[in-house]
């Protein structure tokens, strides 16, 4: 079923194009205007190009010419991908209004629905599964929009969106290989290929900043092979691998809704108390903060990965160690427990202790 030496070709031409190319995307950003400037919520203090996505995009189709799949779907994806391609490209450069974004996410999301590609079903266990029936256009355009938008959220820090998205993406590819879904092993990939290229150019201290360009095609893409793949599965639980898999940014973006309208906040006014903020301001450095974001990633999306064959009963375990982790992400956000963080606290003990232990011996 799958060419593993075609796999890994495609793979780095992705990430060989991906970092060949922004070094002129970068140069490209700059001389258009297209750049980060320093305020008072944003951690860099120089200004920084932004538009680095247009590299991740350009690996990404790199890749695809090469393994040329062949799907009835692929013409409207990749439709609704230049669109919010240079939905976010103009953003990039104008940063034009939340209304003017979230129309661009509409298109691109009418050209999956138009093309069939819509969450028709869930797998819930002791009801089997549930047609959505008139609703299923609805839940699409609100999965498209929301992993979208979520992805873009989290881009807050150097490195951030795209080791985050990467790791998902490992995982996504992972099950892609046990199910036999071609296409998604293959866009998994070439997506995975071009993030890592562009990772040395964007971790910490970044060169360049993916900007809304980027953070708005993972995330489309994510939503993507997300109802390609992930949707498709039979497992008991099949709506919530997902939501595993994606965890770290959905969670974020819930946790920043309900702290907005809790403290009588627009919902849609950008803040610095994101998760990856608050462990800054907890002492954290800028380079531990975005590794212990990405240790988080890594464990929710293992959880998916075995969640996705798992029998009721060890779908019953993962499913409460998913929510201790949820309740410590939750005490990192500061909005459980009146911002107390016990669980926090007993683990920072812990290690502190066997830190302790370790070096008495």
């Amino acid at each position: 079923m799958f060419n593993y030496l075609d796999l890994w070709i495609a793979f780095l031409i992705a990430l060989l194009t991906a970092f060949l190319l922004t070094y002129p995307v970068k140069k490209f950003a700059m001389f258009i205007g297209a750049v980060d400037l320093p305020n008072h919520r944003k951690i860099h203090t120089k200004v920084t190009p932004r538009l680095g996505g247009l590299a991740i995009f350009l690996g990404t189709i790199a890749g695809m010419i090469y393994l040329h799949p062949m799907h009835p779907h692929l013409p409207e994806i990749a439709a609704g991908a230049v669109v919010i391609i240079l939905t976010g490209a103009l953003d990039d450069r104008f940063s034009i209004r939340p209304v003017v974004k979230l129309t661009g996410q509409l298109i691109a999301a009418t050209f999956l629905v138009s093309a069939g590609l819509i969450i028709e079903r869930l797998t819930l266990p002791f009801f089997g599964t549930v047609e959505l029936g008139f609703i299923s256009v609805f839940v699409t355009v609100v999965w498209v929009v929301g992993i979208t938008n979520a992805i873009n959220l989290i881009d807050g820090l150097d490195g951030l969106a795209t080791g985050v998205t990467t790791i998902a993406l490992i995982s996504i590819f992972i099950m892609a290989l046990i199910d036999a879904q071609v296409l998604v092993a293959y866009i998994c990939v070439v997506l995975i290929g071009s993030n890592l290229g562009f990772l040395y150019h964007n971790f910490y201290p970044a060169k360049i900043y993916m900007g809304d360009t980027g953070s708005n095609f993972l995330g489309y893409m994510i939503a993507v092979v997300s109802m390609l793949g992930l949707f498709k599965n039979i497992a008991l639980f099949s709506f919530i691998i997902p939501i595993i898999v994606l965890a770290v940014p959905i969670f974020d973006t819930l946790f920043a809704i309900v702290r907005r309208a809790y403290n009588k906040e627009n919902i849609m006014m950008a803040d610095n108390k994101h998760i990856h903020y608050q462990l800054l301001h907890a002492g954290y450095s800028h380079r531990k903060t975005v590794l212990i974001i990405y240790a988080f990633s890594a464990l929710f999306g293992a959880m998916a990965i075995l969640f996705s064959n798992a029998s009721i009963t060890t779908a019953f375990v993962i499913t409460f160690f998913v929510l201790i982790l949820l309740h410590v992400f939750a005490e990192m956000a500061g909005i459980v427990m009146g911002g107390k963080r016990p669980m926090l606290d007993l683990l920072q003990r812990l290690f502190k202790k066997r830190k302790v232990d370790k070096d008495n011996t």
